[in-house]
């Protein structure tokens, strides 16, 4: 069967024979596959003119010597027909059998109305086209009827059709698991074969596949042959066809995707680009590749001929050194040779009156001359060798470690809406990585502004994916960004989220009035060990006789702020401390020992306040069960001051106040108290006066 197949496909396109045609040479072709073969010659010179000049030769023979002709130039993969020296030449290629077809394009003529073809007819043939059979390769004038004249292989356009129904006869389902069943339909939008059993299994015609189309096996199979690239629909909208790329989910979408706005900020480009920019992605990053290492290579060679130039330089430099010594050495050597021979001259002389009187100024000249030479005047003043070692290890080091970057930096995180929220004056923040993306997070960088259109400031650098963040002002409007960064650095920023901080609770006239009212608990996080904290954490004691110290989950930046404490048990007069403190106050002594700390500390008879350990302006009154303890907050004049049981304790305790705070109290285990929040300021004080104390009712 497989050798029956290959005797029924057309040699030039690789497919089932369709309206096949024979040639006069017995061989067959498609009709359609005739026409992309046709070449047009010129009508000055053709074969029947050629013919015409007594050359003798046969119609066959003389289309052996135009085939002859033209395979003339096979090795170059281009041909001329029919022997013409202005003949035409066209690329030669391959058909899907391996045979050698030249198939040109067939200049058309203009078209004319009143010859514009009938529907169902053939276009007209150009004149003096010539068709060569893709298997023999002889050649063929047509004449004026074109491919009409070819008569029509009708049997082997049945042997066609009826080896596809035997073939189609045996397709089989494509989802039966063991023994696959005879396939009695295929899903023209699935592409499937399916038997009955799976097609009502697997393919049920209700919902979304109610609109799939049912045909028989056979029909199936040549509608998937002679149909072209399948063109994929949307997931979501059966009827859509995928004709967008959503860059930054990575997948392609349809235009109704993008209208329903799931896809609609997103950044999108055309599929058919995409696609080919996938495609071509192997070739541009090989490319790339290349044009590194060439680089290198330039500034190697570069490289080397700088050095080779060093080398050079020295070596002009030791010969211009040795020159000049041997050129010295010259001079002294002849003016040594014209002393000797003067030397010689004068021993000659015969008066010894004259010779005493030369003799010793001769003798000097004769040692001078001596021990310049013994200076080093012969001495080489430059060595031979050349005292430039080349060090190339760390940079063959380099070249064997050079590789490709496996990391690339992360893409910019998602923040989770959902889980985003604000608390009084506090904010939490939750992101993650895209859901697609496969690259390495080292750690993220969460960014707020300081809430008054401000610059952006980092307040968290960790692995977490969670934040919260204290100490906000209220009633505020906070942007907040995030990154994620690796070793091959950091990423793009996530989208702006824009939180709002909790508003006082009050009318607006009475926030203009009195201040701020906020709610806030003690904060386990920020408790030493010792403390124990119950009711909502608003209650708070301690297991220890020694002072320890807890915070409120608040802190406070501006704004006027009051908050009370209730005694509820007070054993062996012990000495609790309350006011505030800064994030990293000491936890293990009394509130104010440190300079994290502005407190007030009182017993069963009197107050102190105390800061950095320096204590000032006792104040006659203590406190025992029941009573209340006031703390006021003033940011706008920067002062704090103290109530006992609604009455100010003293004068204003500390002044100068700026920055964030927290609500603050130490304690010990003889000592028990209740948190009381979101209080009005007394009626005594009013925010603004230049002297609080002269309201005290």
């Amino acid at each position: 069967m497989d050798e029956l197949e290959e005797e029924l496909k057309c040699p030039v396109c690789g497919s089932f024979y369709r309206e096949p045609i024979i040639l006069p040479c017995s061989h067959n072709i498609c009709l359609a596959c005739a026409r992309n073969i046709l070449v047009q010659t010129p009508d000055a010179e053709s074969p029947q003119s050629s013919r015409a000049s007594g050359s003798g030769v046969s119609d066959y023979d003389y289309l052996d010597l135009d085939k002859m002709s033209l395979y003339s130039e096979a090795d170059s993969g281009y041909g001329s027909y029919g022997g013409f020296v202005s003949a035409p030449t066209t690329p030669c290629q391959k058909s899907p059998n391996g045979v050698r077809v030249f198939p040109p394009t067939v200049p058309q003529p203009p078209p004319q109305h009143h010859l514009l073809p009938q529907p169902g007819s053939l276009p007209p043939i150009p004149r003096n086209s010539c068709i060569t059979c893709p298997q023999c390769h002889r050649s063929l004038i047509l004449d004026d009827r074109g491919l009409r004249g070819f008569p029509k292989n009708r049997v082997l356009e049945g042997v066609v059709d009826r080896y596809q129904q035997s073939k189609a006869a045996a397709l089989k389902c494509q989802l039966c698991e063991k023994s696959p069943r005879e396939a009695t339909v295929m899903c023209e939008q699935c592409d499937v074969f399916y038997c009955d059993q799976c097609r009502l299994r697997c393919h049920p015609p209700r919902g979304p596949l109610a609109k799939h189309r049912l045909v028989p096996p056979a029909q199936g199979r040549i509608s998937r042959r002679a149909s072209p690239r399948k063109i994929s629909t949307c997931t979501e909208h059966e009827l859509e066809n995928l004709s967008m790329y959503c860059v930054q989910c990575k997948m392609p979408v349809c235009y109704q995707c993008l209208e329903e706005g799931k896809h609609g900020t997103h950044e999108v480009k055309a599929l058919g680009a995409m696609w080919k920019l996938h495609k071509e992605n192997g070739v541009e990053f090989e490319a790339c590749l290349v044009a590194q290492c060439d680089a290198l290579i330039d500034a190697l060679n570069r490289r080397k001929a700088q050095l080779l130039a060093r080398v050079n330089n020295e070596h002009e430099h030791k010969l211009k050194v040795v020159r000049d010594q041997i050129s010295h050495c010259t001079v002294k050597l002849r003016q040594t040779t014209g002393l000797m021979e003067y030397c010689l001259e004068v021993i000659k002389e015969n008066d010894p009156s004259g010779f005493l009187q030369i003799s010793d100024a001769l003798i000097r000249r004769v040692h001078m001359t001596e021990s310049q030479w013994g200076k080093g005047t012969l001495t080489p003043r430059m060595t031979s060798d050349f005292d430039l070692t080349l060090d190339s290890g760390p940079l063959l080091q380099t070249i064997h470690q050079l590789d490709f970057v496996q990391m690339k930096v992360p893409a910019a995180p998602m923040l989770q809406l959902e889980e985003c929220c604000t608390q009084n004056n506090s904010a939490t923040l939750s992101w993650k990585q895209p859901p697609l993306s496969t690259i390495t997070v080292d750690g993220y960088i969460l960014e707020l502004d300081d809430g008054n259109g401000g610059p952006f400031r980092e307040v968290y650098v960790g692995t977490e994916t969670i934040c919260t963040v204290d100490g906000l002002h209220f009633n505020s409007t906070y942007k907040s960004r995030v990154k994620a960064y690796n070793a091959s650095g950091v990423g793009q920023y996530s989208k702006t989220l824009i939180m709002q901080t909790s508003e006082t609770g009050l009318p607006p006239c009475d926030i203009q009035s009195i201040g701020t009212v906020a709610w806030f608990t003690f904060d386990p996080a920020s408790a030493h060990p010792d403390i124990i904290l119950s009711n909502d954490n608003l209650t708070v004691t301690c297991n220890s006789y020694d002072d320890r110290v807890v915070m409120g989950n608040s802190a406070f930046s501006r704004g006027v702020h009051y908050w009370e404490m209730t005694v509820d048990r007070y054993d062996n007069h012990p000495d609790p401390a309350f006011g505030i403190a800064r994030g990293d106050v000491l936890k293990d002594v009394m509130l104010g020992k440190d300079d994290k700390a502005w407190a007030m500390y009182v017993d069963n008879n009197r107050s102190w306040f105390m800061h950095n350990n320096s204590h000032t302006n006792r104040t006659d009154g203590g406190i025992s069960k029941g009573s209340t303890i006031g703390v006021l907050l003033d940011f706008t004049r920067g002062i704090l001051i103290f109530l006992l049981n609604d009455e100010q304790q003293g004068p204003v305790a500390f002044e100068g106040l700026e920055g964030v705070y927290y609500p603050a109290i130490s304690l010990n285990r003889n000592v028990q108290v209740t948190l009381h929040t979101g209080l009005p300021i007394p009626d005594f004080y009013t925010p603004g006066e230049a002297d609080p104390t002269s309201s005290v009712c």
